[in-house]
């Protein structure tokens, strides 16, 4: 279920269907973070000039965080993605 997490908007899966487990409410609260600056960088390609900029590098970070969400949930381990979870602890 925590592979879920990493997924774009199937993120809200282990929120909805699994409460109980605070290993995947960890991960799926820090993929919900990912998929929000996701959605709201796909917002930046309206800003003239350095929107395409922005989304491009969101893009590759938003990559490769959740590759390596990924990466961490098939080694079960509970990896705290820098800057992404000082916002899940707001969540």
């Amino acid at each position: 279920m925590a592979l879920f997490s990493y997924l774009g908007i199937l993120c809200l899966i282990p929120l909805i269907f699994n409460t109980d487990d605070r290993y995947v409410a960890f991960h799926a609260r820090q993929g919900l973070v990912l998929w929000m600056w996701g959605v709201l960088s796909i917002f930046s390609l309206y800003i003239p000039g350095v929107g395409v900029y922005f989304f491009s590098c969101s893009s590759f970070l938003i990559l490769v965080a959740s590759g390596y969400g990924l990466v961490a949930v098939l080694f079960d381990r509970w990896w705290k993605i820098p800057g992404i979870f000082a916002l899940t602890k707001k969540l």
